[in-house]
């Protein structure tokens, strides 16, 4: 804790939370705060899901520059290793823009008694709202219908205002939806204002919720048109949704996952859309970042609708990021309780 008129913070953005952002929400906190921007690039995805933390040495040289004789530290992606800390003894509060503490050596942090928050929820509104675009998108088939379009240039012989090649409205559709935290309850209420019958599955959530709770996972699958995945990824919810889970959905069902990429085992997925089982699937996460070109995925691209791991990114989900880490300094300052304080 430290007076306003003294306190010094780095703001460590990217080219989605930007430096400025944080500075403007910053000073609306903490009115006179010397504040230095910082903009690093986003760090490579690892290669594989168990590949590691990619090389940040060139990162860790800058934020240690940046924060000589810092208190604070608001971040998107820079790192806060152990070597970052001990070379920033002033340091005493470190804020990450995003759901958890990405990049930061927790332990370390403790041991210094450097307090780490987070900021929880700050996408929420966007993953939600991405979800259902690409519901949409995989149940009308939207992107294929544009590709044949653009492709033709016209629509005199397009193929896809047939029944066949028509797709499955979300009135009346039975719906699972496998995690109901943030995301999953925001997109439990717009689905039942679509009209979908809608089923949830969430052992750790009690309470009221938007639908049918449904305690059986393999009981939710059985009766579920199309799934959507919003469970966190932890040691027991990798590779939730396998083969066998795959096989007890109805025939020609849908798979969404805007969530956590290895939450689903994507070699079971393609083979359950060789085989017919799923009709069609939209991902935003896969289990490798970026997508290999060899992946089986890129062999459906008429079922199959993927985007690069966008559900969060959006404006508003960036401003809400620095302002929520800006509102946790503005409590450091002032003495008060951290709301999402980790260590």
């Amino acid at each position: 804790m430290t007076s306003d008129n003294d306190v010094r913070v780095v703001a460590a953005g990217d080219p989605f939370v930007l430096p400025a952002l944080i500075t403007q929400a910053v000073r609306h906190e903490v009115e006179r705060a010397e504040v230095t921007e910082l903009r690093l690039a986003r760090p490579p995805q690892p290669a594989g899901p168990a590949a590691g933390v990619p090389d940040a040495s060139d990162a860790e040289e800058a934020v240690i520059e940046a924060l000589a004789g810092a208190q604070v530290l608001v971040t998107q992606v820079g790192p806060v290793t152990g070597k970052v800390l001990a070379a920033c003894p002033d340091l005493r509060l470190v804020v990450v823009c995003r759901g958890g503490p990405v990049d930061v050596d927790l332990d370390a942090a403790k041991a210094r008694d450097v307090r780490v928050c987070h900021t929880p929820g700050h996408d929420a509104a966007a993953t939600a709202e991405f979800t259902f675009g690409m519901m949409l998108a995989a149940l009308r088939r939207i992107p294929q219908a544009h590709e044949e379009l653009v492709r033709q240039a016209g629509w005199e012989d397009a193929t896809y205002r047939t029944y066949e090649r028509g797709g499955l409205e979300l009135e009346d559709l039975a719906v699972g939806l496998v995690g109901y935290g943030a995301v999953g309850s925001r997109v439990a209420r717009v689905l039942c204002a679509f009209g979908a019958r809608v089923m949830v599955h969430d052992p750790y959530v009690h309470g009221e919720i938007h639908g049918l709770r449904v305690t059986s996972l393999d009981d939710l699958l059985r009766r579920s048109r199309v799934i959507s995945l919003h469970a966190r990824l932890t040691p027991r919810t990798r590779g939730l949704i396998g083969a066998r889970e795959l096989a007890l959905l109805p025939h020609g069902a849908v798979v969404v996952n805007v969530a956590r990429g290895p939450l689903l085992d994507e070699d079971a997925l393609c083979d359950a859309l060789a085989g017919g089982q799923v009709a069609a699937a939209a991902l935003d996460t896969c289990e490798r970042a970026p997508l290999p070109a060899g992946s089986r995925l890129l062999g459906f691209p008429e079922r199959v609708v993927l985007t690069p791991h966008m559900g969060g990114v959006s404006r508003a989900a960036a401003e809400k990021a620095a302002r929520l880490a800006a509102e946790e300094v503005g409590r450091w300052v002032r003495g008060e309780p951290l709301a999402h304080c980790l260590t």
